[in-house]
């Protein structure tokens, strides 16, 4: 999903394996594979301390990706690299990643954990569709929307806390929270293939949850514009990860 073919040093382009029902390409895909043509660009000692990006443009599902990375400053503890993804002659988003040692820090915290169901202790989204699809009131047109998100191919398996809010079937305030993991084994030697995947785990879910409170209403066109993420500490995102996701404030542009 996130493997880059090397063009040049610093051009490397990129293949679609799932397109969602939307055709335009999914910004996840573009983010993960934009921090794997930075990552191939510095050495193995640094691994991804952080990533923004802004979507400038649709990608189209039909051709591939080019990614042009620009050593931007090499460091002795910080490096930094910017990307641009171009389709058509165009950049369709454009990233800066830093890069870090990794070192221990004397000082550190952060948020409690929200007390929510374990993983074993919850369904798939495969396993609840299935679940919805055996209902006898389901209508018709329910039966085909979720037929189309079970053949979909997503490489993350993903177990939501609030089913119902997670397929908008209830309204609520706009916040979700499911486990998400990597389909497969990667392995405790990869980090920077860890960040790769999260970053695209990380734009699942996020206009979904904008919408939770205001189930009845239809938007004619939604997209992401802008993204930003920052790693913290080691993990693995061939393991569960709880993703938490609100919306502090929305409004019609």
């Amino acid at each position: 999903m996130l493997d880059l073919k090397m063009l040049e040093v610093l051009e490397l382009r990129g293949t679609h394996h799932w397109v969602p029902s939307a055709q335009r390409l999914f910004g996840g895909q573009i983010i993960g594979q934009a921090l794997v043509a930075a990552a191939k660009s510095v050495g193995d000692n640094l691994y991804a301390h952080s990533l923004h990006c802004y979507f400038v443009r649709p990608g189209d599902p039909t051709v591939p990706v080019l990614y042009q990375v620009d050593r931007t400053r090499d460091g002795r503890s910080f490096t930094v690299r910017s990307v641009k993804a171009i389709q058509h002659g165009q950049p369709i988003l454009i990233c800066q990643a830093s890069f870090q040692v990794l070192q221990p820090s004397p000082l550190q915290h952060q948020f409690p954990m929200p007390v929510v169901p374990q993983p074993e202790d919850l369904l798939t989204v495969e396993e609840l569709i299935q679940r919805y699809l055996s209902q006898a009131d389901l209508t018709e047109s329910a039966k085909q929307g979720l037929n189309k998100l079970l053949a979909n191919e997503v490489p993350i398996e993903m177990k939501p806390v609030s089913p119902a809010h997670f397929y908008r079937f209830a309204s609520g305030e706009p916040r979700r929270l499911f486990w998400a993991r990597a389909r497969g084994y990667i392995g405790e030697g990869n980090m920077k293939l860890h960040c790769c995947v999260a970053a695209y785990v990380s734009d699942y879910a996020l206009l979904g949850t904008v919408l939770l409170p205001y189930s009845k209403y239809k938007a004619r066109f939604i997209a992401s514009l802008d993204h930003a993420m920052w790693f913290h500490s080691t993990f693995r995102s061939d393991e569960w990860m709880l993703y938490e996701c609100d919306s502090p404030w929305a409004g019609l542009n």
